[in-house]
């Protein structure tokens, strides 16, 4: 036994299984029984053998009868150098790496002392709230200040503080509700003083992360997300959450409390520009979650007041920053949370007899156009035709791209009233055949836009690089307008000439919005406002030599569709089948982490095995010195990570460990070399901005199937981060729709330009049959 302070013991304690009568086993002479140094709370180090088939209750209990402690041994609990508690799960790991441990006070007494100054409320009080934040983590903690009405006195130092006491106390609820349970009884005025201070201009950056943190967490604990709801749903809504559940919140609850604050959403955009990197990462994230969660009752008012404040144009100067690398992932997931919006809008129809905001949309182009309303006979109307659409249907006309198109019109005739005046009428100054059908026209483009962003479905996004030309969808449909228009003049076209004019801005569309992501503006207005209509001709029939024309047709682009979701779908499975399967990694050194210091826990082992269960709910793993053959099953994985706790998975995020030899061996490998991100790391980052995970794989190939795996299985659909995924997914929509073609080639079928539905049932005295007949008996 080792001393200190002067102290010495004659021998050193050996902690054993009763069975074995306090002798220690062959193993132990062996030397496989490890030596542990244990602390006390007066300083003493004892040197102690501990049996790895002990409880952690049992071996305290030893240790106090060792140490002549006169306290019982339930007011005892032991801690590694880092404060982890040590359990029954990790008492093994602890022994076998020879950690020294500490003899501190047990879980309800830490609890106990805590709670007590959170409500004297005395100069102790920033103190108790720096270790609340770090022990309420613990679920042996949490349940003993629980169980001590401890939630109730946090949310009174939150209602009451302010300055650093107030980030203090937020944060850790913020890690209290990583738990699934304990804070089912948040109420409305709790959610409502979160809202409060986000809102407030005058809240410190350190005040807002947690805060941020914590209305997503709400927005994110919906009914219809939790696991251990088996209840099916109603026609009211989804199942109510068992007693207890946390999963009683979600966007509605929330939302309502935003509703009081009108600043809220403004002042969280506006933080997108924080000089404070984690501040505008949470924010960002605030936003995703939101959008993910909005509810069809809501969905409209929240999507307008989120475009009101201009949240695109925010996000592609994040494009730009030089903060880029931490928002990356944020910015893939706002991206695919567009295309859904998008994806929404293109297939919500257009009703203005029973939405008063399309008639309000509508009648606004209408009398911008300064025209007049004219009638065909007593009956017919002449409206709508002089604008450029085929009919006086209005609703039929949008009927392919919905709301979306008309929210592109009105965006494009909001830019210039005049010219849309003038171009109207200039329309209607020409003979019929000659006019330039705008209407129609304008919802062409817009379906020419949705086809090369692949707005085909929600959640079925595979853009590994940024979109802001996708982000400024309403701008680039003005300019492809422009455009069309431009090109109907320049070529004398008409009524015939159509499907002509629109090839060719199919054609200009993908030459003017190629390379996305480093392409400046300016060059995009260039190519649409300046390329003269002989150079985009030639450059079309040129094209036209190497594609068959059958392409742009809307079946052939419908069929593309259809197959481009069923690719998504089956990459999706084979992602998660190698997660299934499981595989090697090597543990990465994070560097930027917005956990403190005192929180953060490094593995220390080199090596990593993960594997998803087959439920889909953990991700089971063990650390090893070595790599082994890792059985099937889980037998061998006794460490697990919440799926749902993952609230991204972010890239390029950690370095190796110095010490480990890769394959590149001109790495230097001294401490004082600067630790550089591999490029095939990736960090599972939970709710709070903590790492649960950091790993570097292999291989691009392991790397692309487990951070898109590990995407597609988030709840809200994340993104696909990796170049593989993306062209592979292409490459499989391109085959298969090649074999269907040569199936409809090889049959000699023609393929019409479009499909004319037949008029609409005149009564509805009918029902549709299911085509089963019984045999005759």
């Amino acid at each position: 036994m080792s001393e200190e302070a002067g102290l010495r013991r004659p021998t050193t304690p050996t902690l054993s299984n009763p069975q074995t009568n306090g002798k220690t086993t062959s193993q132990a002479k062996a030397g496989l029984v490890p030596t542990n140094n244990v602390t006390t709370k007066e300083g003493l180090t004892v040197r102690t053998r501990i049996e790895p088939s002990l409880s952690v209750d049992d071996v305290i209990r030893q240790l106090c009868i060792s140490l002549k402690l006169k306290d019982p041994p339930a007011v005892y609990a032991l801690r590694d150098e880092n404060d982890e508690l040590v359990t029954n799960d990790n008492l093994r790991k602890k022994i076998k790496g020879k950690v020294n441990l500490k003899l501190v006070n047990a879980p309800a007494i830490e609890a106990a002392e805590i709670v007590e100054k959170l409500g004297t409320r005395d100069a102790k009080l920033g103190l108790a709230l720096i270790s609340l934040r770090k022990l309420i983590r613990e679920e042996q903690f949490a349940n003993e200040f629980l169980t001590r009405d401890g939630l109730r006195e946090l949310i009174d130092v939150i209602n009451t503080s302010h300055g650093n006491t107030l980030a203090y106390a937020l944060t850790a609820m913020q890690n209290l509700m990583e738990l699934d349970y304990g804070w089912a009884n948040l109420d409305n005025a709790f959610i409502l003083k979160v809202v409060q201070i986000l809102s407030s201009e005058q809240s410190p950056i350190n005040v807002c992360r947690p805060a941020t943190a914590i209305l997503k967490k709400l927005v994110e604990a919906d009914p219809s997300n939790a696991s251990s709801i088996n209840a099916a749903s109603t026609s009211k809504g989804p199942p109510s959450p068992p007693p207890g559940s946390v999963y009683r919140y979600g966007f509605d609850v929330v939302y309502e409390q935003m509703r009081k604050e009108k600043r809220l959403l403004e002042t969280v955009v506006g933080r997108l520009g924080s000089a404070d990197t984690t501040m505008a990462l949470y924010s960002m994230m605030l936003i995703n979650s939101l959008l993910a969660h909005a509810s069809d009752p809501r969905w409209d008012e929240f999507i307008a007041e989120l475009e009101q404040l201009n949240v695109r144009k925010a996000v592609i100067r994040l494009m730009s920053s030089h903060t880029i690398e931490d928002l990356t992932s944020c910015i893939l997931d706002f991206q695919a949370n567009i295309v859904r919006v998008t994806f929404r809008k293109k297939t919500t129809l257009v009703e203005p007899d029973f939405e008063p905001l399309h008639n309000q949309a509508l009648q606004y182009i209408w009398e911008k156009s300064k025209l007049q309303e004219e009638r065909e006979d007593a009956i017919t109307p002449i409206k709508w035709r002089k604008l450029g659409f085929e009919t006086e249907d209005i609703g039929h006309e949008f009927r392919e791209v919905g709301v979306l198109g008309l929210d592109c019109l009105k965006h494009f005739v909001e830019r210039d009233p005049d010219y849309w005046a003038k171009v109207v009428q200039e329309q209607l100054s020409r003979s019929e055949e000659r006019r330039c059908p705008i209407g129609k026209a304008s919802n062409e483009v817009t379906d020419l836009l949705s086809e090369h962003w692949a707005i085909y479905a929600p959640g079925y996004s595979t853009s590994t690089t940024f979109q802001p030309f996708f982000l400024n969808f309403h701008r680039v449909h003005a300019l492809a307008l422009h455009f069309f228009l431009r090109m109907w003049n320049e070529s004398g076209a008409s009524t015939d000439d159509f499907p002509r004019l629109v090839a060719l801005t199919r054609s200009q569309v993908k030459v003017a919005l190629k390379r996305e992501n480093i392409r400046p503006w300016h060059e995009v207005e260039q190519e649409f406002l300046e390329s003269e209509y002989r150079a985009v001709r030639d450059r079309q029939m040129q094209e036209l030599e190497m594609e068959d024309d059958i392409m742009s047709k809307i079946p052939i682009r419908n069929l593309r569709a259809k197959l481009y979701k069923e690719s998504y779908e089956f990459v999706r499975q084979q992602r998660i089948h190698c997660l299934l399967e499981g595989a090697w990694f090597m543990n990465g050194i994070p560097l930027a982490t917005t956990v403190p210091r005192d929180t953060l826990r490094r593995p220390t082992r080199p090596w990593r095995f993960l594997r998803l269960d087959a439920s889909l709910k953990y991700l089971h793993y063990v650390d090893s010195a070595v790599k082994f053959p890792v059985r099937k099953g889980l037998e061998d994985l006794p460490e697990r990570i919440e799926i749902a706790m993952i609230s991204e998975v972010a890239t390029g995020t950690c370095a190796p460990f110095p010490h480990i030899q890769r394959d590149q061996a001109d790495i230097p490998l001294g401490s004082s070399s600067p630790l550089l991100a591999s490029s095939l790391s990736f960090s599972l980052l939970s709710t709070s901005g903590g790492s649960l995970a950091d790993q570097i794989a292999p291989d691009q190939a392991r790397w692309a199937d487990w951070t898109d795996g590990l995407n597609m299985l988030r709840r809200d659909g994340g993104h696909v981060a990796s170049q593989e995924t993306e062209l592979f997914v292409q490459a499989l929509t391109e085959i298969g729709l090649k074999i269907k073609l040569l199936d409809l080639s090889g049959e000699k079928v023609e393929i019409p330009s479009g499909l004319v539905a037949g008029p609409p049932p005149m009564n509805s005295d009918f029902f549709f049959s299911d085509l089963a007949y019984d045999a005759p008996a």
